[in-house]
């Protein structure tokens, strides 16, 4: 019998490589998104015509009960959210309304229609925010330091609250900073990439950057969305830290990235206080170790050195292709 599963944020990375690998498992899968005049496809333009769209927004819970109506799914995964986190300072209210409260409309869509439906909630490193312990891990307190931060907590605990009040299949994937070709050109790594693919081709002089010493556990993305499924396909419902267990900072990132072009970051990167955040978060380390031993996940699939690469050569093959 063929699986069903609705994908929320499908357009973005993460569901975009989520959508390539349930297509590929066999499902049905099923996208919610908003209805806009321009609709955002290029993540998943070359899947489209096999994914079922269904119109709907995580401020409206009648469109969300609506969409699993429709999609009467086995599997739901909320990626959807208000995620970049420098815009979150200044739209903390949206991303309240979306990336906190559109956990519990969702939550509740499902448990009024398909309660018996396996749900994922895309929790956040950020949660972690000043961090209490090093490397962080399931147990580690929240000490989110942004908006989104806090929304993320906030998602994070009703995804819990509803697994333990309504015996729902909930949980939580506590992901750090994963990135690929198909990240947001707002997040640094694909601004550094993107950067370093125009400067290469003389299209652009600089680049303009926050704190270099801010250090991040970075992986890749594709690998990142096989835990999420791997999560729904558990005995019990629980909540997994998604890591590398390494830690590179923002200056390495770019170190690699113009290098692999032939080129001496310095000569490029500018730091500009206007992009420091309003209070930073200097260190997030992940432990691993719960998924490796329960999910059979391996964190070093794809290196670090690896994803930066693959995502210049993809910038460039874009830029090449714009300029013709």
């Amino acid at each position: 019998m063929t699986k069903r599963a609705l994908i929320t944020g499908i357009t973005g990375q993460d569901g975009s490589y989520l959508a390539d690998l349930l297509l590929e498992k066999g499902y049905k899968v099923y996208g919610l998104r908003r209805r806009t005049s321009v609709p955002i496809l290029e993540n998943i333009d070359h899947i489209k015509d096999q994914i079922e769209f269904i119109d709907g927004d995580l401020l409206d819970v009648s469109s969300l009960i609506q969409a699993v109506r429709i999609s009467n799914p086995d599997e739901v995964y909320n990626l959807a959210a208000q995620s970049f986190v420098g815009t979150s300072w200044d739209q903390p209210i949206l991303t309240g309304q979306v990336t906190a409260l559109g956990v519990t409309n969702m939550l509740e869509a499902v448990r009024i229609v398909k309660p018996d439906a396996r749900f994922y909630q895309a929790s956040s490193s950020e949660m972690f925010g000043k961090v209490v312990e090093v490397p962080q891990k399931e147990t580690t307190p929240f000490y989110p330091r942004s908006p989104y931060g806090v929304a993320k907590v906030y998602g994070h605990w009703m995804t819990v609250n509803y697994r333990e009040s309504f015996d729902m299949f909930a949980s939580s994937g506590i992901l750090f900073n994963h990135e690929s070709p198909r990240r947001g050109i707002e997040f640094v790594t694909r601004k550094i990439t993107n950067a370093v693919s125009r400067i290469k081709l003389g299209l652009q002089n600089e680049l303009r950057l926050g704190n270099l010493d801010a250090l991040r556990d970075w992986g890749y993305a594709k690998d990142y969305v096989e835990c999420m499924w791997l999560m729904l396909q558990q005995e019990k419902p629980d909540d997994y830290v998604i890591a590398t267990g390494e830690t590179h900072s923002v200056r390495e990132f770019c170190e690699i990235a113009f290098g692999h072009v032939g080129l001496n970051y310095e000569d490029y990167v500018v730091t500009d206080p206007k992009f420091f955040r309003a209070a930073e978060v200097d260190l997030l380390l992940g432990s691993p170790e719960k998924a490796v031993q329960k999910l059979g996940w391996n964190p070093q699939k794809t290196t670090f050195k690896q994803l930066v690469q693959l995502m210049v050569d993809s910038d460039l093959e874009k830029t090449k292709r714009i300029i013709g």
